[in-house]
């Protein structure tokens, strides 16, 4: 992966979209799903998706895992907010990222994704969106990030990852907000 030179969400920016990602852990193992359809179709994913209309940022967390695998979330562990803007194709999104240890049923395929267990150590992140291997291991370690991903037509360019407290990413979740610690 070629990463330029370091290039800055631009300072006036929103999202286009908003959406989710939830990690369910057991064990030594995270649930993935190759995904089916919608953004990001043929990549190896976390069950998540898009908020809806006057919906909340939790709730479509818990909305998203059920719909896609099956499973319902209990508790859910604020862990990133991820900013994501591609010069090249215009699309912009603000990612809410939980982990869960806590939740009921098997996960079973649907339209939309077909999940899988994996060893955290075997996760393939080659099948993986290209920033993944940047931010993902430091969440599954626990680690609170925000993160910014500059792409170009999907190639990624640029990127800036903060640890922060995970308190700050807490009262973001809470507020439906992007703004962190960083003027949005």
């Amino acid at each position: 992966m070629k990463v330029t030179s370091k290039v800055a969400i631009p300072s006036n920016w929103t999202p286009g979209q908003r959406g989710t990602l939830v990690y369910l852990l057991r064990e030594s193992s995270v649930l993935l799903i190759h995904k089916l359809s919608g953004h990001g179709a043929g990549r190896i994913n976390a069950p998540g998706g898009r908020l809806e209309k006057n919906e909340s940022i939790r709730h479509c967390a818990v909305r998203e895992v059920r719909e896609e695998v099956g499973v319902r979330v209990a508790t859910l562990r604020p862990a990133a907010i991820l900013r994501f803007h591609d010069f090249g194709n215009g699309f912009s999104m603000a990612g809410y990222v939980f982990t869960s240890r806590t939740f009921e049923g098997d996960a079973v395929s649907s339209s939309e994704a077909d999940p899988f267990w994996c060893r955290i150590d075997e996760i393939p992140y080659h099948e993986m969106w290209e920033d993944d291997v940047l931010w993902l291991p430091q969440v599954l370690a626990g680690i609170c990030i925000l993160g910014d991903f500059i792409f170009e037509n999907d190639r990624l360019r640029s990127h800036e990852i903060e640890r922060v407290d995970q308190t700050e990413i807490r009262q973001c979740v809470e507020s439906d907000s992007v703004k962190a610690k960083r003027e949005v």
